[in-house]
């Protein structure tokens, strides 16, 4: 074996089923497309996903890949609970727990509505579609989970106490998944994005003062493009990730480590 094809047998996903919620768009879609030019199939999920057109449909088909949207919101446990059932009929062996939202406001005025909904969403969602795919990947000897987490699930961020609990919980479920999960050949692990150029950051971004002193911290000097973080979840879904169990690994350019 050459050490081309070598290389390219610890990252090829052919013949794998890959769901990712929240695969939509920005760092989502990237992701999708991320895996399925491995050779992934893919299913996206998000709460408006259609069934027809959409640009995640675009980039899998035109790999050659198999697609399917599937709808959900987050923030209804029934809605979770049922996709949950519905995934694992499909012997999926990669799941990608991206799906997530943000309330802001200051914890003197952060209301239980809000603090529920974003830990709903960011936390229980990746717990129960992690606990049924899991239990599924457990009984097939195998597969991938991987979390999105946030450099937030290290700091403590401003005005966002809701969104900060969750993602450090989601750093902790991580851990503790792998614990019970990798004797049995399930790899859970997570990433922690940066600060990302996608629309979710398009006023931080056109803001000069804010967006210099952001800049003015990240080693690499530039913010983080979508396809970045996907790259690391790519190298966390393949083969040369079969050994890394229970790490939430930042992609932030060097952020934490200034």
């Amino acid at each position: 074996m050459t050490i081309a094809s070598y290389t390219e047998s610890l990252f090829s996903l052919e013949g794998k089923l890959a769901v990712v919620t929240g695969g939509s768009q920005g760092i989502g879609l990237a992701i999708v497309e991320s895996l399925a030019r491995a050779g992934a199939d893919i299913v996206a999920v998000s709460y408006d996903l259609p069934d027809g057109d959409s640009a995640a449909r675009t980039v899998v088909e035109d790999l050659g890949r198999q697609f399917t949207p599937l709808r959900a919101d987050f923030s209804v446990r029934e809605e979770v609970t049922a996709l949950a059932a519905d995934l694992v009929g499909r012997d999926v062996d990669i799941l990608v727990n991206n799906g997530g939202t943000i309330r802001r406001a200051p914890a003197a005025e952060h209301t239980d509505e809000d603090f529920d909904y974003v830990v709903d969403v960011n936390l229980r969602s990746a717990f129960i579609l992690s606990r049924e795919v899991g239990r599924s990947m457990i009984a097939r000897g195998g597969g991938k989970i991987v979390n999105t987490a946030s450099l937030l699930s290290f700091q403590g961020g401003v005005n966002v106490p809701g969104y900060t609990s969750s993602k450090s919980a989601v750093a902790g479920l991580t851990k503790a998944l792998a614990n019970e999960w990798a004797p049995l050949g399930v790899n859970v692990n997570a990433v922690a994005p940066g600060y990302v150029a996608t629309a979710n950051t398009t006023d931080l971004r056109a803001d000069a003062e804010r967006s210099k002193a952001i800049l003015d911290r990240i080693p690499a000097g530039r913010w983080a493009e979508a396809a970045d973080i996907a790259g690391a979840v790519l190298f966390l879904c393949s083969h040369a990730a079969d050994y890394v169990h229970g790490i939430t690994l930042p992609v932030d350019g060097g952020w934490l480590a200034r």
